[in-house]
């Protein structure tokens, strides 16, 4: 009888039957591409379910069968059915994406509403949800008879935060400042702009240099600037000296909790302006000498004397550079017997001389030592400090 069961198999030859979904233990994870939204991103998701592929040879959808409907919803919003659709012939999974479009709010100042919020949609990819700041995105798939299967996500806002791409810049630099805040990727199919505040010691007014989101939904925005120590701040210059702090400010008007929805912070950063000549080259001091009323230089100084010290201070930048001229004067103990200062300020390549006059009390060998520094606060050298031996008699 062996026989003609096997031909029954050569003329019938045998199917496996497909696997019936186990409903009690159902395999259909939902997958959405973060764990936390803010309220205009577009969210992404995925839902793997095998036993949902019908047509091995076709394109399947889920979430619109009757009976077995997607919703996707929010606090006070719905979409229902929302249709997904396999990602390839015999996958089993399926995938679609949605909008959330945020809420009526002001966020750059100006009096005017920013988003457009709306609901509209049946998927896989045209979807539309309104959502407020504290919200939450949650999908019900109904997988079969008395099984819903969920996922949610959290709405939130994040608070930005702002950078310069360097911590100092020379006068020819340009400079890039970089905001990172996902709430004001408004709209996740085009870039977006926002308004970076930038100002210097020199100029408090600064100017307002335009950023540019760096792609579709990336929440990260660049805008570039440059210097100059001889021309006023305007369009994307600002006007700055060497040692200036840089300043970068943005308005945060999008806070997480515990701001309210109304709630600004003021985001900066800061970076300085330094010049690319070393520190000890950015100005020469010449030698000091000493010399009468008249300034004509004498050699035989005396005690309770009057003479002037005269020394040359030259800049060798092209631009105006802040600077403190020092002189101190010290004993043969090595004790300090007199400190004096000029302050001022050097035009670009300008050489000045300067004198501070000086009266010796007593006989005795004494130490002038002159330094030039850019300010007393910042006690920073700008040339070699010059020491000279006069013997007073």
């Amino acid at each position: 009888m062996l026989i003609p069961f096997l031909l029954f198999l050569l003329f019938f030859p045998a199917f496996a039957q497909e696997p019936i979904p186990d409903y009690d233990n159902p395999y259909a994870p939902i997958i959405f591409d973060k764990d936390t939204y803010t309220w205009t991103d577009k969210v992404r998701i995925t839902i793997i379910a095998p036993s949902w592929n019908e047509n091995t040879n076709g394109i399947d959808t889920i979430g619109n069968h009757e009976g077995r409907f997607i919703k996707i919803s929010t606090g006070e919003r719905s979409i229902e059915p929302y249709t997904l659709t396999e990602t390839e012939p015999d996958s089993g999974i399926f995938r679609g994406e949605i909008t959330l479009t945020g809420f009526l709010h002001d966020v750059n100042g100006d009096s005017k509403k920013d988003t457009n919020p709306r609901t509209s949609g049946s998927g896989p990819s045209d979807g539309l949800l309104e959502v407020t700041r504290d919200d939450k995105i949650t999908l019900s798939f109904e997988f079969a008879d008395g099984v819903v299967l969920t996922k949610s996500a959290q709405i939130s806002w994040n608070e930005g935060k702002i950078e310069f791409d360097s911590d100092h810049y020379f006068i020819d630099s340009t400079a890039t400042v970089r905001v990172i805040d996902q709430d004001m990727n408004l709209n996740p199919e085009i870039v977006d702009t926002l308004v970076v505040e930038v100002s210097s010691d020199s100029d408090s007014a600064g100017i307002k240099v335009n950023a540019i989101e760096t792609s579709d939904t990336s929440g990260i925005f660049e805008g570039a600037f440059s210097f100059s120590s001889n021309q006023e701040s305007s369009g994307q210059r600002l006007f700055a000296v060497t040692g200036d702090s840089i300043h970068a400010k943005y308005k945060d008007t999008t806070l997480p909790l515990p701001y309210s929805i109304q709630d600004t912070l003021d985001i900066t950063s800061e970076s300085k302006l330094e010049s690319s000549i070393p520190l000890l080259e950015r100005a020469d001091l010449s030698d000091v000498y000493l010399a009468d009323r008249s300034g004509n230089p004498v050699q035989e100084i005396r005690a309770e004397s009057s003479f002037q010290i005269v020394g040359t201070v030259h800049n060798n930048q092209n631009f105006e550079q802040p600077f403190v001229y020092i002189i101190q004067i010290k004993n043969q103990e090595d004790i300090t017997m007199e400190i004096s200062w000029i302050q001022g300020e050097l035009s670009a390549n300008q050489t000045l001389q300067v004198s501070q006059s000086w009266m010796p009390d007593s006989t005795g060998e004494y130490k002038v030592e002159t330094y030039v520094w850019n300010s007393l606060k910042d006690t920073l050298p700008l040339a070699p400090n010059l020491v000279m031996t006069v013997p007073v008699q």
